[in-house]
């Protein structure tokens, strides 16, 4: 278990603060995470990585030269938000680009892609390639819908030794695919991992049994068998990876080069690790392959994880001397690397602004104070729940939707209350609830709860008085909005399935008559039933999608947390 925590929603924020502190040679803290402390002597291609925190060394362990320049470093296995990630490809773009690089979850494509957005349209070329090695997450039919786990170490490495060797944006870009395309990963676990301040695991295997297909966010695996032995874990990697239907032509031909990364996820010690190297050499050797450069230790964590994971990079000459090339970072070294060419980057620090808000009229800073008041209920609510939230999470997810849902609610409370106290209108208070939320929370839940309230922020004015149809209306464009961000529709075991039936009854009493309170009361109501519904339907979307029944008979955490926010603003509604 995790043993070592102060308050279980700040872990994040003080680990990376540590860590910086403790890797100053290599990095600087910049909002969002860390960039490299030095520059080389001619200007590269920025590689950005990133994702959740609690995987170390991913992903700032592999800052450094010859491999990233930066990462960006969400919550508790959340993503970070588009905010971070933009903070830091600005901290580490050097004039040539910058390439994003993260496992292929949710909330890492929502928020990475929409900070590619805002980069570009700032005229910094920006491209992204998302890591799909975990062959158990999808089909190799469908290879594009796989998660990315420990074999996030071979594209990050690829793409940071050829910016280092001077290629363009699309040199970069190309191999980073290739390195992709040629990466296979399985992991499995013995027991589940603990989040801090947790009493449980995320998740429990039986005694003598293993768990199959795990991911690294806490996810249980997706099959179970009984332990093997060092040589029969060894022969089920290798097994396994070779059968996958998408190797490389020729890999299992004689003279296959291949580098094989056998990743400890946590608690499994080193030597262990060695027993199974060592059988899983013999049986690459059988098969012909030539291995290079075998990597054993960890690479790709999960807190206290006791599993293991084998990655297999199938090389060609281009591949096998961008791997081989000298990278110098906190976690991971290779080859010389020659210093003289870097110079330090000066940190500016941040500087805070002076804050104003838009002119507001009386009755629209009034529905401000209400919304504020509204949203501190809000971050009450879910500080008292989120411990439920997180174990409905850990069932067939990650167990971080709770965590996540307190730093966002807070975050929206403190930012509310902070720009009520500058005189802000409606707009403007319900505009930066969002920002806040998003950029605090997240992950998935993060990103739309911060389409939610900026959508609605877009139906209201800073000089007008707020109407129940101005509310009906926001929240009917913020379903919309939803589900054209997330690309969820009802039935697909997510918040919208509690969204849309809310949105959609509000309005419907809207329109007939009823005032805000009752109207509310009722939408609440047809939210609650429905997330409640939702313990009976097959996830369509998120990290619980490839855990298929492993999610039936449990409701969905999103749906859930919506509902119970619909009813307490709800409640506060019929008090006022």
């Amino acid at each position: 278990m995790t043993r070592l925590w102060n308050e279980p929603a700040d872990f994040a924020d003080e680990m990376v603060d540590g860590f910086a502190r403790a890797n100053g040679r290599w990095v600087r803290k910049v909002y969002g995470g860390v960039s490299r402390a030095t520059a080389s002597a001619d200007p590269e291609v920025a590689v950005v990585i990133g994702g959740g925190s609690g995987h170390y060394p991913a992903f700032a362990g592999l800052v450094g030269p010859g491999l990233a320049h930066g990462a960006a470093m969400g919550n508790l296995f959340a993503s970070p938000s588009a905010h971070q990630v933009e903070s830091v490809a600005r901290a580490s773009h050097r004039g040539r680009g910058v390439l994003l690089s993260y496992g292929n979850y949710a909330g890492d494509v929502l928020h990475f892609t929409e900070a590619q957005e805002t980069l570009r349209a700032d005229g910094i070329d920006c491209r992204s390639v998302a890591v799909i090695d975990d062959i158990f997450s999808a089909a190799p039919d469908e290879i594009e819908k796989r998660r990315g786990i420990a074999g996030d170490l071979t594209v990050f490495k690829v793409a940071g030794a050829a910016a280092s060797l001077g290629y363009d944006l699309d040199g970069v870009e190309r191999v980073a695919q290739h390195a992709n395309r040629r990466t296979r990963s399985m992991g499995v676990a013995f027991t589940g991992c603990t989040m801090p301040g947790a009493a449980e695991p995320l998740f429990s295997v039986p005694e003598g049994r293993m768990a199959i297909g795990l991911g690294i966010h806490g996810e249980p695996g997706l099959a179970e068998t009984a332990i093997p032995s060092a040589n029969g874990l060894a022969e089920l990697f290798v097994e396994r990876l070779l059968d996958d239907a998408e190797i490389p032509e020729g890999a299992r031909k004689s003279g296959a080069r291949v580098v094989p990364i056998l990743n400890g996820l946590g608690s499994v010690k080193s030597e262990e690790l060695f027993v199974v190297f060592s059988r899983i050499a013999e049986l690459a050797e059988a098969e012909g392959l030539t291995l290079v450069d075998p990597q054993v230790g960890e690479f790709c964590t999960s807190f206290d994880m006791a599993g293991v994971s084998l990655t297999l990079f199938w090389l060609d000459d281009e591949l096998e001397r961008l791997w081989l090339a000298p990278a110098d970072t906190p976690a991971f070294r290779t080859g010389s690397f020659d210093a003289a060419g870097l110079s330090a980057i000066a940190d500016d620090g941040e500087q805070a602004a002076e804050r104003s808000v838009p002119a507001a009229s009386e009755e629209s800073r009034d529905a401000a104070q209400r919304i504020a008041a509204l949203l501190g209920a809000v971050r009450d609510v879910i500080d008292e729940h989120a411990d439920e939230l997180g174990r409905i999470d850990a069932i067939a997810g990650d167990g971080d939707h709770g965590i996540g849902m307190k730093r966002g609610a807070r975050a929206a409370a403190e930012e509310a209350s902070a720009v009520v106290g500058l005189g802000a209108g409606a707009r403007t208070v319900l505009a930066s609830a969002a920002d806040a939320w998003a950029d605090r929370a997240g992950g998935t839940s993060g990103a739309l709860w911060g389409v939610i309230l900026r959508t609605l922020a877009t139906h209201v004015t800073d000089d007008a008085r707020v109407s129940p149809e101005q509310l009906g209306a926001g929240l009917s464009a913020a379903s919309d909005a939803v589900m054209a961000y997330g690309k969820a529709q009802v039935g697909d075991k997510t918040l919208v399935d509690a969204l849309v039936p809310f949105a959609g009854k509000l309005a419907e009493g809207l329109a007939g008559g009823s005032d805000l309170p009752t109207a509310w009361e009722a939408a609440a109501k047809a939210a609650t039933k429905a997330a409640e519904d939702t313990a009976d339907l097959m996830p369509g979307k998120g990290r619980a999608r490839s855990h298929g029944e492993k999610a039936l008979g449990v409701p969905d955490p999103g749906a859930v947390s919506l509902a119970l926010i619909a009813t307490t603003v709800g409640s506060k509604l019929a008090q006022s």
